[in-house]
């Protein structure tokens, strides 16, 4: 299974920014798609999942309200819509999927937001 992430970038405080993460190969094995994020100096955290089997989302209590992770089945592609961004949200943003764990992960992309 690859993972590939896309849809980083620099925006101000206050705006919005749409991830994508495509998977390919045995995507049967990845019912669970989501995103962590590590900021300068910071362990990587986790940022939101999917699943696809129960149809259900949670997300971390610092982005709750804020981002949304829509899932595409058909196209075997997940995204994270970033809305109301903050200078905290500065982060490489990473991709990962798997069967109840996170097994397989994408590169990350770079998430900027200026005050």
């Amino acid at each position: 299974v690859q993972l590939q992430a896309s849809g980083g970038g620099l925006v101000q405080a206050g705006g919005s920014l749409r991830l994508s993460c495509a998977a390919s190969g045995r995507t049967v094995d990845i019912y669970l798609m989501g995103w962590f994020r590590q900021a300068p100096g910071k362990v990587r955290e986790f940022v939101a999942a999917s699943n696809r089997n129960s149809g259900t989302t949670s997300y971390a209590d610092a982005v709750k309200g804020r981002f949304t992770i829509p899932r595409d089945n058909a196209k075997n592609t997940v995204y994270l819509q970033m809305d109301s961004l903050k200078p905290e949200d500065t982060a490489v943003y990473y991709c990962a999927g798997g069967r109840g764990t996170w097994n397989y992960w994408g590169q990350g992309t770079l998430v900027t937001v200026s005050s």
